[in-house]
């Protein structure tokens, strides 16, 4: 591979190619025309394989160690690695019925042992550390432990995990593996124990009888439409999105991509789409150990000064956080916008605000703009179902179905539900038949719960746009749907710089109100005469904040459409989304139903007939 620099988009991506099928009752499936071959890789394994003795000395993953340098492992000696690894997980009796789990963040162990497990069919289960971290009861974890029955738990450091495997330790027989990181501790076995001997004829063996339909993972799903589920990830499921993946992005075979990451394992995200994306083209992965939390943004800055990424994949509120940080740092600036080929978001649309901030500071940066894409998909599409290979007239487009993978559109209420079946689609909810059959229609399609609709409806292969997901839009007294994914998304942007996040009210009611989660440091920044440090109760409740508020809901009101388009009321919340409460997930995303169950007092204060004074009205502003 070169090092040439390729942001042509007419370089870089497949053109799009739709095949429209219109049905009498109003369905339509949607396919590419871009045929998936046969012949793509087998399981994820293979990638290893080939770069291990194809550039054994180049880079594969880094991280921070605890002097605050960067650990850095070649693919041959991941490979090394994995070998001895997978020779002590051979002898451990471990199945799809006594899986490992990873309790971690991401690092270069925990990839080492998920890569291990799967190259001798052994599933790996990483689970969030929320689970473990947050939790007071620990109950998530214990239902993700008894249902999945492990025989290793591998966590680093283990001191730090202690209560959450103590939770758990009458529901399983396995062993627990303690990182490097941890200090020494009873009844757990050292990483380093595990890799001290490697059998490379029996590992070789096993990972010959791996097929496209072994069992690569379970992924839980985040939980934010009911109780979360173990969804079974199949070597077939990652090996087709990234085959899919490198039809509509040749330009990945021009560089080796490079990435800095926060995104978490043990969501689809973060732990399919993007690893096994450096994984396919032997590229190079800095793990983030930052996140876009106050606590932790200093240190993704600090790594993208010094790591200048060729792919940079996150969701909406990271990027709200970044933003700032891109306009008045210049070295971070300089060094984010260098290298980089794509910027890709995901999850939730991205404000058009925010669009248009990175497209004028990349222009303004390397003189150019730098193609800003999305996708859609689910941790039961392991995740690619859509692919924006190409440059959207706006944010929010999540593109057209990927090779090999087809799309139901069915009419539902005024919206259009999609379904989704190839060979990306999970078989299955482990141990879970009923919502199995539950999850699937009479043609095999995944009911997956959201909805698009058409960038434009007489050119339909400028792709789709995510309408929400159906269960959370809501009808008003009035009988007329309010569409909440739309609604938060115009909402954030008529009150930027102010709204990270905006939760929408109004079930059953007249009007319909935003609980708002401000972006704080805005907010400071917009009341300098304040003190730093001054109490954030008393930041929302200055004139220019909720003027500001009020003069979005104003702009919104004004465009017209009808009640069921813009919000007459707000709040602006101090208190921000919990995550051990389930109203934000590990990535970042809001989770609307919890938030409105959490805070069912908040939302009865915003619709009360006599409003407090800290409610912002629309009437106020026009």
């Amino acid at each position: 591979m070169n090092e040439e620099i390729i942001r042509d988009i007419d370089r870089m991506f497949a053109e799009p190619d739709l095949v429209i099928e219109h049905r009498a009752n109003g369905e339509r499936i949607l396919r590419s025309g871009i045929p998936l071959p046969d012949g793509y890789a087998r399981c994820v394994g293979d990638w290893l394989e080939h770069w291990a003795r194809v550039q054994p000395d180049e880079l594969f993953l880094a991280e921070r160690n605890a002097a605050g340098e960067w650990d850095r492992l070649s693919y041959g000696e991941a490979r090394r690695r994995v070998v001895a690894i997978a020779t002590w997980l051979l002898g451990q009796n471990l199945s799809a019925e006594r899986p490992v789990v990873v309790l971690s963040d991401n690092s270069i162990e925990h990839a080492l042992l998920a890569l291990a497990a799967m190259h001798v069919g052994v599933p790996v289960s990483p689970i969030s550390p929320g689970n473990s971290l947050m939790s007071k009861d620990f109950g998530k974890l214990r239902g993700n432990i008894e249902l999945l029955r492990p025989g290793v738990i591998y966590a680093d450091p283990v001191e730090r995990f202690r209560a959450a495997i103590d939770a758990v330790a009458d529901l399983h027989d396995g062993v627990v593996v303690s990182g490097s990181r941890s200090a020494p501790q009873p009844g757990t076995l050292p990483m380093a124990a595990i890799e001290a001997h490697g059998d490379e004829a029996a590992v070789m063996a096993a990972f010959a009888r791996l097929t496209p339909d072994t069992i690569a993972k379970f992924l839980f799903t985040s939980g934010s439409v009911g109780t979360p589920k173990a969804v079974i990830n199949t070597q077939r499921m990652m090996c087709s999105n990234q085959e899919s993946k490198a039809l509509l992005w040749p330009f990945l075979a021009q560089n080796r991509p490079v990435m800095c990451e926060w995104l978490p394992w043990s969501h689809t995200f973060g732990g399919n789409h993007d690893f096994n994306l450096i994984l396919r083209w032997g590229g190079t992965l800095y793990i983030d150990d930052g996140k876009p939390t106050p606590a932790l943004l200093e240190k993704t800055l600090r790594n993208l000064r010094e790591i200048s990424p060729t792919l940079y994949f996150s969701v909406p509120r990271a990027y709200d956080m970044l933003v700032p940080h891109l306009r008045d740092d210049a070295v971070l600036r300089e060094s984010f916008f260098r290298r980089l080929q794509v910027i890709l978001y995901a999850g939730a649309a991205l404000p058009q605000h925010l669009w248009a901030d990175l497209e004028e500071l990349s222009e303004a940066t390397i003189g150019v703009r730098v193609p800003m894409v999305s996708s859609w998909g689910s941790t039961e599409t392991a995740p690619l179902a859509t692919d924006c290979h190409f440059q959207a007239i706006r944010s929010g487009v999540i593109g057209v179905p990927i090779p090999g993978t087809e799309l139901k559109l069915v009419p539902s209420h005024d919206k259009l539900e999609v379904r989704v079946r190839g060979p990306n689609v999970f078989p299955g909810y482990w141990k879970q038949p009923d919502l199995t059959e539950k999850s699937f229609d009479d043609e095999g399609f995944y009911m997956i719960g959201d909805a698009v609709e058409f960038v434009d409806a007489e050119r339909p292969e400028r792709g789709l746009v995510y309408d929400g997901r159906v269960g959370e839009d809501f009808k008003l007294l009035t009988g007329t749907w309010v569409h909440v994914g739309s609604l938060r998304v115009a909402g954030i942007d008529a009150m930027s710089p102010i709204a990270q996040d905006i939760v929408v009210t109004g079930h059953n009611r007249d009007e319909i109100g935003f609980l708002i989660f401000p972006n704080v440091p805005e907010c400071r920044h917009m009341c300098p005469h304040l003190p730093p440090d001054a109490d954030i109760v008393d930041l929302l409740l200055n004139p220019a904040i909720r003027s500001r508020v009020a003069q979005g809901l104003a702009a919104m009101m004004k465009k017209g459409g009808g009640s069921s388009t813009y919000p007459t009321r707000a709040i602006l919340m101090a208190e921000p989304p919990s995550p051990e409460a389930g109203e934000i997930t590990d990535k970042g995303y809001i989770n609307q139903r919890m938030v409105l169950t959490r805070r069912a007092d908040l939302v009865e204060f915003l619709h009360a007939d006599v409003l407090d004074k800290t409610v912002i009205t629309v009437h106020a502003a026009v």
